[in-house]
């Protein structure tokens, strides 16, 4: 018998993994490597919505949490993921200035906004209005996480890598049972393969694409991360990440000659030297219409939950959202209205 079995081994699922082990809980994570998002993710966490200049919803919690959670997975797992970096908003006017000192006098985005403008002379990039500074930002290397912690997993006899089988799993008075597992509590952290889930596919799980590049640009020297219509991420050895698209229409995870045109010609925006694409890929964030994520146990079935809809915020919120699933399952502490799947099923009875 085990405490958890999860599904999904993305930011969601391991976001939960590592709150039950914190617990001293069991758990086996199952994972067919169908979902890629998480994995090609940008990874950058950003307290602030710059294209509505609005704040993210719960920041100074979901950042205080995630501090705290990649903090001590650094120690378990010895690895360097987690990088401090400004954030730097390129202004193209006077008006986008003015726009950024009154979104910082608002109370929420007063301690995420710098109300010093930035004039420094970035090799390959021509700024004659500077830069605007967003406060307790940087990124984590998704991809170099999410295979370092699967290998944690696996050394441990932990995570099993295969396709979930939906029928086979077995209700029992006080536990779940699939194949040869006996657990008390399964995790459906899927991503946008929810779809395939039938006990959670009545949630409106929209999914939005988005297409990424990585660039190298000899004349092009970073710093911070800049961040207008699309972000640009220093990688080191003049490489850089830039993203990301969205397409509420198109749920496949290959890359596009529209997309790429779209990137190509936002970077054109930014930047002032050549660039040469290096890779473009892409993959389906999991995103909700109401920009919420979908947390919660099933209405039925009590010993069954989800943990999705994550979006393009999966590094802050993954930490917060698995702890309030993991307290709502083993703590009974109720789920803020906002995040909980009730929102959506209440409506229909």
């Amino acid at each position: 018998m085990i405490d958890y079995l999860i599904v999904g081994c993305g930011l969601a699922g391991i976001s939960f993994a590592e709150k039950a082990l914190q617990h001293n809980k069991t758990i086996l994570v199952v994972d067919n490597d169908s979902q890629n998002s998480s994995k090609i993710a940008g990874g950058l966490y950003n307290p602030v919505i710059l294209k509505r200049f609005s704040e993210v919803w719960e920041a100074q919690a979901q950042l205080a949490t995630m501090n705290e959670f990649y903090a001590q997975l650094k120690l378990k797992i010895e690895k360097q993921f987690d990088y401090k970096m400004p954030i730097v908003r390129k202004f193209f006017s006077v008006e986008e200035q003015n726009n950024w000192f009154a979104a910082s006098d608002k109370p929420a985005l007063a301690p995420f906004l710098s109300t010093q403008l930035h004039f420094k002379d970035y090799k390959g990039i021509t700024a004659p209005f500077g830069y605007g500074e967003v406060l307790h930002t940087g990124y984590v290397d998704t991809a170099s996480l999410l295979s370092a912690y699967r290998n944690y997993l696996a050394e441990n006899h932990w995570f099993r890598q295969e396709s979930f089988d939906y029928p086979a799993i077995i209700f029992e008075e006080d536990n779940v049972r699939y194949k040869d597992i006996q657990a008390k509590h399964i995790v459906f952290a899927e991503g946008f393969g929810l779809h395939t889930n039938p006990y959670f596919n009545q949630l409106p799980l929209d999914g939005t694409k988005g297409e990424l590049f990585i660039i190298k640009a000899l004349d092009l020297d970073l710093d911070v991360i800049v961040n207008t219509s699309v972000f640009i991420l220093p990688l080191g050895n003049d490489l850089f990440k830039v993203g990301a698209t969205y397409n509420w229409k198109d749920k496949t995870d290959l890359p596009t000659e529209e997309g790429k045109t779209e990137l190509v010609e936002r970077i054109q925006e930014i930047i002032s030297c050549d660039f040469e694409i290096v890779t473009h890929f892409a993959g389906v964030r999991p995103t909700v219409r109401d920009r919420r994520p979908l947390v919660g146990t099933h209405a039925i079935h009590n010993r069954i939950h989800v943990l999705n809809g994550l979006g393009t915020r999966g590094v802050m919120l993954g930490p917060s959202m698995a702890k309030a699933l993991y307290d709502a399952i083993e703590n009974k502490i109720p789920l803020h209205k906002e995040i909980d799947i009730q929102r959506f099923t209440n409506k229909k009875k």
